[in-house]
């Protein structure tokens, strides 16, 4: 198979995160997570607009909300607020806060979310002060419209990719200081996960050779993507045999995320990182095309 990468243009972020493809404006949207901003890459006109979230310094993730063109949930810390956006001005306001977790945790924020397909909210935290090895103190959390917030793990050292596959019942997981993709079987009803799994071990005989999971995307057949943050790499990988069925290289190092996009959800959008000095092209987002496969649109949150 031959796949192509190319970059997208002006798209740098020094921590680009959280790619979320939506139908409705034919964009992908995504986050420099340590400059609080967030980029819209318009499809049709090929061109990326950025926003600087007033006030804030982080922006963990952006999930549009569901009925509210202009309306994003996004990660500030430890607060999941609501931030209008037009996709256009370079400067967006939070107009509320959906909820809090972890308030007296200052050294802890939040790290990757998604809605689930019903529109449920899952995203966990990460120390980001520290040794995030060391110190497990993040976890997971789910939170549904007119409910509270509930843990649905602990122990977690970096809270980070998620994906579902309706038609297999599953939830995929990563924390990345387990080096490892968990599956779980997944009520879509309830939106309760059970009976844990690794599906995908990252490790390598010596430690620091250990690749670090990082985001993760499903396609239609059910297949995982999963980027690694020191390993200029995507894994495609068969959830059901742990098999690596392809290996997407990058020109730079550190591959945070990925989605599927583009009109005919054919196209791997890759957001990467440039931090501890990485040399360019580190900070770019990248499309990739040719993998002769197709994935899901984001799916909106429900607030």
């Amino acid at each position: 198979m031959s796949y192509k990468v190319e970059p997208l243009p002006d798209s740098y972020a020094g921590l680009g995160e959280g790619p979320h493809w939506d139908v409705a404006t034919q964009s992908l949207y995504y986050v420099d997570l340590e400059a609080g901003k967030l980029l819209r890459y318009d499809f049709k006109q090929n061109k990326v607009y950025k926003t600087q979230i007033e006030g804030e310094s982080f922006a963990a993730f952006v999930l549009p909300i569901e009925g509210k063109p202009q309306e994003f949930a996004v990660g500030c810390a430890r607060r999941v607020v609501i931030v209008n956006w037009d996709g256009v001005s370079p400067v967006a306001k939070v107009v509320r806060t959906l909820f809090e977790v972890q308030p007296e945790m200052d050294k802890n924020r939040l790290n990757d979310a998604k809605a689930d397909p019903r529109g449920r909210f899952f995203g966990g935290t990460m120390r980001y002060i520290g040794d995030e090895f060391e110190f497990r103190h993040g976890e997971l959390y789910k939170w549904e419209a007119g409910g509270q917030v509930s843990i649905v793990k602990g122990d977690v050292g970096i809270s980070n990719g998620l994906a579902w596959d309706e038609k297999a019942k599953k939830f995929y997981y990563i924390d990345t200081t387990d080096y490892e993709v968990k599956s779980y079987d997944y009520d879509f009803e309830t939106g309760v996960s059970s009976n844990p799994k690794v599906i995908f071990n990252l490790r390598k005989t010596s430690p620091k050779d250990h690749l670090l999971p990082d985001g993760l995307t499903i396609d239609t057949e059910g297949n995982l993507y999963v980027a690694t943050f020191n390993g200029a790499t995507i894994f495609k990988v068969n959830p059901n045999t742990g098999k690596v069925l392809l290996e997407i290289k990058f020109p730079t190092k550190q591959i945070t995320s990925a989605a599927f996009g583009g009109p005919n959800l054919d196209i791997l959008y890759v957001t990467t990182a440039a931090k501890f000095d990485q040399p360019a092209p580190a900070g770019t987002t990248y499309k990739v095309t040719g993998l002769n496969a197709t994935g899901y649109p984001g799916a909106y949150l429900k607030a």
